[in-house]
């Protein structure tokens, strides 16, 4: 479904002085809602937006004056439902844990973002409220890095996320990871208790870092099974900060395998030719009461194959 707007022709925008000194980039997404940025800044790079006849870049300061044609544009509807593909489609089908009025937990795939954005269009939210229309309520209650698979929850209920929100704060449920980290564990080091703080580098990019000011964060780790070059680890959270696990390894000098942001790229570069395409960062265990029931649910999602594969070449 499309509106009827006025962008589905060539258009022209005289820009006001409400405009004037405003970066080119901004402007459209303000002006086009409805279209995802990632189409905006595909329509930047390949010219088809001009300002006074000529190409222009992304970061170009627009002047009063100034007249913006736009291409012929499809602007998708508020709450437009997007396509799911019938691989997407049958995965998650078959990749439910625990289900009922209130909860839903799938194991996530690795390589699917958790909601859209950020040049993604289509994230775990939005194809499982296209596969249950009949849902009038679905939420995240937590998140995960598109490249971690594993244990995925998303309420059904506003009073269940509430709920088992308050519980991720408090500390009252329990997650458990599997990674597998560059070199031999040193034995002994079970607890990383190191704050983390969230820096935007000049590129734009996100990168965590452990710093005095950051946030309190608190990782327990055990050993599953030493390799010769690599070490399995179960791995407990205390704090869910964003990119927690990774840090904290990076941060023992034992960074995750598969890692592109904070691996190490020799290591990354040995596992790729026993065929390991991805982090190797797996949430396979949840353990807590159930808002509704007030009964204690467990859930585990198995080692992907892929994975395993790489485990058994070791």
């Amino acid at each position: 479904m499309t509106t009827e707007s006025p962008f589905s022709q060539v258009s022209y925008v005289d820009i006001g002085p409400e405009h004037a000194g405003q970066r080119l980039d901004n402007f459209l997404i303000k002006t086009l809602k409805g279209v995802p940025k990632s189409r905006i800044y595909r329509l930047l790079r390949k010219g088809e937006v001009r300002v006074n006849k000529g190409r222009v870049k992304a970061v170009t300061r627009l002047k009063e004056g100034d007249v913006v044609r736009l291409p012929p544009i499809r602007v998708a509807e508020r709450g437009e439902m997007p396509a799911v593909g019938r691989p997407l489609s049958q995965y998650l089908a078959d990749n439910v844990l625990f289900e009922d009025e209130g909860l839903l937990i799938i194991n996530k795939p690795s390589g699917l973002a958790v909601h859209g954005g950020s040049g993604v269009s289509l994230g775990a939210i939005e194809a499982l409220r296209a596969e249950h229309p009949q849902l009038r309520f679905l939420e995240l209650v937590h998140r995960l890095d598109r490249d971690t698979s594993g244990c995925l929850m998303l309420a059904k209920k506003r009073s269940v996320l509430l709920a088992l929100q308050q519980d991720l704060q408090n500390n009252h449920i329990e997650k458990r990871y599997t990674a597998l980290s560059k070199g031999r564990w040193p034995k002994g080091k079970n607890t990383i208790n190191a704050p983390l703080r969230k820096n935007t580098l000049l590129s734009g990019e996100r990168m965590v870092r452990v710093d005095a000011t950051g946030k309190a964060s608190v990782t327990h780790f055990k050993i599953f099974k030493q390799y010769a070059s690599a070490t399995l680890l179960d791995i407990k959270l205390e704090t869910g900060r964003t990119h927690q696990i990774r840090v904290h390894c990076e941060f023992a000098g034992q960074p995750i395998a598969g890692d592109p942001k904070y691996g190490d790229e020799a290591f990354n570069e040995s596992l790729k030719s026993l065929g390991l395409k991805r982090l190797f960062l797996h949430a396979r265990y949840l353990r807590f009461k159930h808002p509704l029931s007030d009964d204690w649910v467990e859930v585990e999602a198995p080692l992907p194959a892929d994975l395993e594969k790489v485990l058994g070449k070791l």
